[in-house]
């Protein structure tokens, strides 16, 4: 019984905590369901050189997600200038048989915005994600799945990066 009060009496303590962070604003990357983006930035119009691309479409649902609305560019308070993306693989170490052993997967991609004017209001910019991976010669057709895998994560961290660099931008400029 005596073990029982101090895990009783955190309760409250762990309670007034989480109450404190959620009043203030607090909540974890990704999980605010919403952007920081002030209102006069949330109609955009997405001009992408590949506008077909997975990258352009992972982009535009993850602004989407955040609750940007995307207009035509006549509507547009700013318009998102996006850039291919580019896709690198480099070896990073070899093995005793002078095959790769590690790779490095780099997906970067080039981005500005312009006002409603046509005028550069940030950018060019390249945001970029670098992720490792371990290579097993033996099994080409799991390795290339696992690259596959790996890139589709990546254009979703890459558009998040976007995200969060444009929104930290229009936050401090507003």
């Amino acid at each position: 019984m005596a073990a029982l009060l101090p895990r009783l009496a955190a309760i409250p303590l762990v309670t007034l905590l989480v109450a404190l962070a959620t009043g203030c604003g607090f909540h974890l990357r990704g999980t605010g369901g919403g952007t920081a983006l002030p209102d006069s930035w949330q109609a955009m119009h997405l001009q992408a050189a590949s506008p077909n691309s997975e990258f352009t479409r992972v982009l535009r649902a993850r602004f989407t997600a955040s609750g940007i609305r995307w207009v035509d560019l006549g509507e547009a308070t700013h318009r998102l200038e996006l850039g291919p993306e580019r896709f690198a693989q480099r070896n990073l170490s070899i093995n005793a048989e002078a095959r790769a052993a590690e790779f490095e997967l780099t997906l970067r991609a080039t981005f500005s915005v312009r006002d409603e004017r046509g005028a550069l209001v940030m950018g060019p910019e390249t945001a970029q994600v670098a992720k490792q991976m371990e290579n097993d010669p033996r099994n080409v057709v799991g390795k290339a799945e696992e690259v596959r895998i790996l890139r589709d994560e990546m254009r979703g961290e890459l558009a998040q990066q976007i995200i969060r660099r444009i929104a930290f931008f229009a936050a401090s400029s507003s």
